[in-house]
């Protein structure tokens, strides 16, 4: 009867708890689960070492060799660009240098005009003590000759 009992217990357990057979399934599909994920897992892993060996081969060089040709273009470039910039900065520097010389000729062309009026006005000047001392020396002169005249008549 003990056996009876530990039967009927067994299917009694079979029946109601179903624990062990879903704990056998979900460890199937744990087990398919992981083994599916990990080939594809696996290949993803090998088309990404596939796609990096490829650029590495092919993409690599050819963008190195273009890249070193668009900087040597560049480079080229801009040494021009800075040959016509510095031109350009002496253009002006030697621009500002004869806008200062035209200054100073201004200047100085001012300063001989001025000069030219104060040795005209000093001319005047001088002619004008001329034509007084001339004058007054006539004048002297003249009550020279009357006095000698004066004088001669006796």
């Amino acid at each position: 009867m003990e056996k009876i009992v530990k039967d009927v217990g067994d299917i009694q357990s079979r029946l109601i708890d179903h624990r062990p057979v879903l704990q056998g399934e979900i460890r199937y599909f744990i087990r398919e689960f992981e083994e599916k994920r990990a080939f594809r897992e696996c290949r993803l892993l090998e088309n990404l070492n596939k796609m990096t060996s490829d650029t590495n081969e092919h993409d690599l060089p050819r963008c190195t060799e273009s890249m070193h040709e668009k900087l040597c273009d560049a480079l080229t470039r801009l040494e021009a660009a800075n040959h016509m910039a510095q031109r350009i900065q002496q253009r002006e520097l030697e621009a500002e240098q004869n806008t200062h010389l035209q200054v100073c000729a201004e200047r100085r062309k001012q300063d001989w005009e001025e000069f030219l009026k104060e040795q005209s006005r000093l001319k005047e000047e001088v002619d004008e003590e001329h034509v007084k001392a001339v004058g007054r020396l006539s004048a002297q002169y003249n009550d020279m000759k009357k006095d000698l005249a004066k004088y001669s008549s006796f």
